[in-house]
Parts: structure tokens; C-alpha cells; sequence
């Protein structure tokens, strides 16, 4: 006893129950931490169909094994789902350089794009393409969605998604006509300006109750003009310009009326 006593008593005592604290608290995060999602298996052809549309559309930014160059990033990584994301969007292949790629008319059909992001997924494990359950707003709370939206979203896309200015010349573009998918995806991966909300910031059933509330904004206005959903921006231009302009012409005719 008095052997045992001594050791709990020693100098070093507190940095080895520290280290075992440490170790511990390692080990059920890891057990119960949420897993990022993966890359989805794919079979050889459509890898091999998606490295040679790499090559062709790709290769020539982010260098020929996808590894980047000066002018874009490594795909090493990045997952199916942020290919899907800026192809199924028409955002790459770039058109032209600027402060952020725009969306445009896809260049790539599903099946090629699903090639692609298949090959990019080979690459490295990453955040996998979102199932149809996943991106259901349907089966979603749109009163959560909405006090998620707006506590992690509506400071760049505004609190319905009408979208907003950045710095730069960026911008937060509108959420209204983006497809639940990419809606999803955007979360998942980040693009461009945006932060990544991995399932571990928002759970993928937190993501569909966005969804659910974006497809609430989707269907427009329960009444009333909406301003472009602009906020205190469109109201103020109204109540300064067309409000007290009235006033004023209202008082200029009284005047005119008492002469």
C-alpha cells in the first residue's frame, strides 16, 4: 500500500493521468464522432470514362493527376460530390477567370458528369453525392430549417436565400431555383467563398431542414409585393423614395390649393 501510495504521489503522476484522460477522450470521440461520408465505389469503366473526360476538360487547371497548378486547386480528396456540384451547375469546366465561377448551362450530361466525379472520387475518400432521401425537403422541419438558415446562411444569402454582394466581386447567388441536390452539396463541400458545414457542424437531417424551409421561399410570397426579398434594402428605397415623395407631393398640391 504504502509502495502504491508513493507512485500516486510522484512528480510525473499528473502528466501520465493526463496522457490517459487524453486517450480516452480520443477514443469515444472517434466511436462517436460522425464518420465524413465517402467516396461512392464506382466500376473501372466508369473511372476510365471519367479520367479521359478529365484529361479533355480539366487537366489543362488542375494538372494532369488532378494534383493543381497555379491556376486551381488538387481534386485529391475533394469527393464525388463537389464534382457533381460545379458540373451539374455548369461552373466548370471555367468559362473565363474571375472572382468566382458563375453558374451556366451544363456542358456535361449525367452520365458524363457521373463518370467524372467517380474518377475524381478515385483519387482520394471524400464527401459522396447526397441521396434522394437526403436532399427530400418534404420529409423536412421548415421552422428548424429556417433558425439554421438564418444562423449560419442569411448573413450572405440573405433570410429567404435571394442571395446577397460579397467582397471582391462576389457575390452569394440566390437559392431559389438551386435544386435540393445542390443545395445539399454546397453545404457538404464548401464551394468557392462558402464554409464548409460538414455533417458534423449541421447533421444531414439539420441539411434537409433547410431544404424544407428554402422550398417554403421557393413557392413565393403569402401575400403582399416582396420587394425582390431584399430585406430593409427594398423597404427603405420604398418608404424613402415612394412613401415621402408622396407626402411631399401630397403637401406641395395642399399649398397650391390654399393660394
Amino acid at each position: 500500500m504504502k509502495a502504491l501510495a508513493a507512485r500516486r504521489h510522484h512528480r510525473l503522476a499528473p502528466v501520465v493521468l493526463l496522457l490517459l484522460a487524453l486517450l480516452v477522450t480520443g477514443g469515444v470521440y472517434a466511436a462517436l464522432a460522425p464518420s465524413p461520408a465517402q467516396a461512392d465505389t464506382a466500376s473501372t469503366a466508369d473511372i476510365e470514362t471519367g479520367k479521359k473526360l478529365f484529361q479533355a476538360n480539366c487537366a489543362t487547371c488542375h494538372g494532369p493527376n488532378a494534383e493543381g497548378t497555379s491556376e486551381a486547386p488538387s481534386l485529391v480528396g475533394v469527393g464525388a460530390a463537389a464534382v457533381d456540384f460545379q458540373v451539374s451547375t455548369g461552373r466548370m469546366p471555367m468559362q473565363m477567370n474571375g472572382p468566382q465561377a458563375e453558374a451556366k448551362p451544363r456542358q456535361m450530361d449525367e452520365e458524363q458528369t457521373a463518370a467524372l466525379a467517380a474518377y475524381v472520387a478515385s483519387l482520394g475518400a471524400g464527401p459522396a453525392i447526397p441521396t434522394d432521401e437526403q436532399v427530400d425537403g418534404s420529409e423536412g422541419d421548415a421552422a428548424n430549417g429556417m433558425a439554421l438558415f438564418r444562423t449560419n446562411c442569411a448573413m450572405c444569402h440573405n433570410a429567404v436565400g435571394a442571395g446577397g454582394a460579397l467582397s471582391e466581386g462576389k457575390f452569394a447567388p440566390p437559392l431559389w431555383d438551386t435544386s435540393s441536390r445542390n443545395v445539399y452539396q454546397a453545404m457538404l463541400t464548401g464551394p468557392q467563398s462558402m464554409p464548409v458545414f460538414n455533417d458534423a457542424n449541421i447533421t444531414p437531417d439539420e441539411k434537409r431542414d433547410i431544404i424544407a424551409f428554402l422550398d417554403e421561399q421557393d413557392q413565393g410570397s403569402a401575400g403582399g409585393l416582396t420587394l425582390g426579398s431584399l430585406g430593409p434594402v427594398s423597404e427603405g428605397l420604398w418608404a424613402w423614395i415612394i412613401g415621402i415623395g408622396l407626402i411631399i407631393g401630397g403637401a406641395v398640391w395642399i399649398g397650391a390649393k390654399s393660394s
